[in-house]
């Protein structure tokens, strides 16, 4: 054989062996990307008829689907927990919030307040099959904070940069949640972070974290999963000074005013029914031509920040999607976006007197509202419009506390672009959805020689794929429980459980197909309807050993649920 010829054939062996190692690289499992907003409302995206510009999420839900039934829990830690576990929130250890244990609930299983180790999180499943794993924000899953075996290094993420407590200022000072909390935990792979770099604002900083991520996955030649938590827009509501005015007079008009034109727009979209109605004021908000013009002041200065924050959010979501495409990995990425919560509408000012030291020790004047050493909240009048057009918000059962807005974008799944899905999903179904894609089975009971608990959740890949109508039969009954504030959705039924003064202390019934507001209590009308799904709840609660916060029956061998 010719020299010539010899060097010939070992172009062609290496261009072949090339284009393999290409083609192998370009058909590997997905790459998952997935973002998480802090306490934002199902009406507060430019997608789903919000007036708040949010170009690059607008764009993805072009790209994908907007599903309008996507339910999580009430409150953040259950619902991430449930994201990351698979499994319901009072077997997975948050049967109740970290430090909100009622004495029935103390050192019960299920009640830890942290997410407890009878389960295994997927992304550790992911890490375990050659997933570069990675996290940057939000944890909320550590309690204490300081339990390092809590921490996500130890929970299946290779790299992580991570707010360990359920929020703080979003500034390089650290500032405290509340006033109670001895400091702000920030953790790096494992480390305490005792500074931050002095121009850090959060959304910008989880976010360049997150492509500083995906680059090692890229290097690694690995496919990646990214869990992009942002903390905005959570309170304390804070923006960099060049956006503080960004909004500026956009709601002096007041919520009322606001709520109608948001709803308009939903319907004209078909994000709602053509029915829906802007629900009744709340008894704790009064109506805006009552306040004062301080109050209207400061209310819509307030909400002017909120939406800054939003906005600026929505731009870091822009840069980490450009990423992906100029390193040519955006078409073999899913890509989740996901509220974990309705709209926080609660007075934390209430909290173990917490008001007094945002009064001491912040600058709240009106010219100051938003900047890093202010502390305000939008508190239950706005709140009502974030979660329109359903009742409540964080906190609650209601549609308005856990019926959350959500994209999921896939360039392979070319036909579900501007599709706007209504059917029931859960936050616990992307747990065996991902590993699904990624060809990686759930150990079902025992992982690493300890028992584990199942999945609850379903994989949507399916349906996803357009290979079948429904994830969950429309029978199916889904139920939510936290602070004894209960709820269960059975096809367009919904039966609800709220204290006072919220409710009446007992079971209200409302028919979602005519009455999304929930305001028309069919209780009296309906009440096998009624019964039906008490009975479906009462099923749930056995299967999850709930535990209604000062109650004296308990769970053991020879004991059952009682109402």
């Amino acid at each position: 054989m010719k020299f010539s010829n010899f060097i010939v054939i070992i172009i062609i062996f290496f261009t072949l062996s090339n284009c393999t190692k290409k083609e192998s690289v370009e058909n590997k499992r997905p790459n998952i990307l997935f973002i998480m907003a802090d306490d934002l409302g199902f009406s507060d995206l430019g997608c789903f008829g919000s007036e708040i510009s949010t170009p690059n999420l607008d764009a993805l839900a072009r790209s994908g689907i907007r599903n309008t039934s996507l339910y999580t829990a009430p409150t953040c830690s259950p619902s991430r927990a449930m994201l990351l576990s698979g499994v319901d929130n009072h077997r997975n250890g948050y049967g109740t919030m970290e430090g909100d244990w009622a004495e029935n609930q103390i050192g019960v299983k299920g009640y830890e307040g942290h997410l407890n180790f009878d389960v295994v999180t997927f992304p550790k499943l992911l890490q375990d099959n050659g997933y570069h794993t990675s996290i940057s924000g939000k944890w909320h899953q550590a309690f204490p904070v300081s339990k390092e075996e809590q921490w996500p290094n130890k929970r299946g993420f290779t790299r992580s940069f991570a707010l360990l407590p359920g929020g703080a200022g979003h500034f390089s000072d650290q500032q405290k949640l509340f006033s109670f909390y001895k400091k702000t935990w920030y953790m790096e792979d494992g480390k305490t972070v005792d500074t931050l770099p002095e121009d850090f604002y959060s959304s910008d900083y989880y976010a360049s974290k997150s492509m500083s991520y995906i680059d090692e996955s890229i290097k690694e030649n690995k496919p990646f999963f990214n869990y992009l938590a942002f903390t905005a827009p959570h309170w304390p509501l804070q923006v960099q000074d060049e956006y503080v005015d960004l909004y500026k007079g956009r709601y002096d008009k007041g919520y009322e005013v606001l709520a109608q034109e948001r709803l308009g727009r939903m319907i004209e979209m078909g994000i709602i029914p053509p029915n829906s109605k802007v629900p009744s004021l709340s008894p704790n908000v009064a109506p805006w031509e009552s306040l004062s013009d301080e109050e209207k002041h400061i209310s819509s200065k307030t909400m002017e920040i909120y939406a800054a924050m939003i906005e600026r959010l929505d731009a870091n979501v822009g840069r980490v999607i450009n990423h992906l495409k100029e390193n040519g990995i955006y078409k073999n990425t899913i890509i989740v976006f996901l509220a974990d919560n309705g709209a926080e509408g609660n007075y934390i000012g209430s909290i173990l007197e917490t008001q007094k030291w945002i009064d001491k020790s912040f600058d709240n004047s009106l010219s100051n509202i938003g900047k890093k050493n202010s502390y305000v909240y939008t508190g239950p009048s706005w709140a009502q419009v974030s979660t329109l057009p359903f009742k409540w918000y964080k906190g609650f059962s209601t549609e308005g506390g856990i019926r959350c807005p959500s994209i999921i974008s896939y360039d392979k799944w070319k036909g579900n672009a501007g599709k706007i899905n209504n059917q029931i999903l859960t936050i616990k179904d992307f747990a065996p959805t991902f590993l699904e894609m990624a060809n990686i089975k759930h150990p079902r009971t025992v992982y690493n020689g300890r028992n584990i608990l199942p999945l609850d959740g379903v994989s949507m890949l399916n349906w996803l794929e357009n290979k079948q109508e429904l994830v969950h039969d429309i029978e199916e009954a889904h139920c939510w429980e936290l602070y004894g504030r209960r709820g269960v959705r059975k096809s367009n039924w919904k039966a609800e459980w709220q204290d006072k003064p919220y409710g009446d202390d007992k079971w209200e019934l409302y028919d979602l197909s005519n009455d999304i507001g929930e305001e028309n209590n069919l209780a009296y009308k309906s009440p096998e309807k009624l019964q039906e799904l008490i009975k479906e709840w009462e099923v749930y609660a056995i299967k999850n050993k709930v535990i209604l916060p000062n109650e004296k029956v308990g769970y053991g061998p020879d004991k059952v649920w009682q109402k």
